[in-house]
């Protein structure tokens, strides 16, 4: 029977197959999901923050985008995943609250998908799909046997990609 491992706000865990990984409650916070289709490792970041290097008090590594997807490249690695072969998929980054000011503070949501892209395209990995933006939060599921990212939402059917 496989496990299926939590993974909190500011948070970031791996697993390799049949395990799973889920992490609740994604507002503007970005889940980034890594998988080596090959080894069947997997990791999953809860990401609260874009860019480690905006903010003083950064000693919590997995809150940013920046960071967490180093670290967790690196446990990967660790479990027996090839960097070159990764893949991702990305989930959350919504918009919750309705504001006519559309500074940076408020993007939150936006801001971190898009450093999670750019990241992503850095490090070479192919982002295979995505459920970002829009203004509703959303709980994951992530399998790395298969690949498969459920999203579940309140008032939503689940889908899957």
């Amino acid at each position: 029977m496989a496990n299926i491992i939590k993974v909190g706000m500011a948070d970031l865990n791996v697993c390799k197959s049949p395990d799973g990984l889920t992490t609740l409650g994604l507002g503007s916070c970005v889940g980034i999901c890594l998988r080596d289709p090959v080894s069947k490792v997997g990791g999953l970041a809860h990401a609260m923050l874009p860019d480690s290097k905006q903010i003083e008090n950064n000693s919590n590594r997995y809150k940013f985008v920046d960071t967490g997807i180093d670290d967790l490249i690196n446990k990967m690695v660790l479990l027996g995943a090839n960097k070159s072969r990764l893949e991702a998929k990305i989930a959350g980054g919504a918009q919750m609250f309705a504001f006519q000011n559309r500074s940076d503070m408020v993007r939150v949501g936006e801001r971190n998908v898009e450093s999670a892209k750019k990241i992503l395209r850095m490090l070479g990995i192919p982002l295979k799909a995505e459920d970002t933006g829009l203004n509703y939060g959303r709980t994951i599921i992530f399998y790395p046997e298969t690949g498969e990212l459920i999203i579940r939402s309140a008032g939503k059917q689940e889908k899957k990609i």
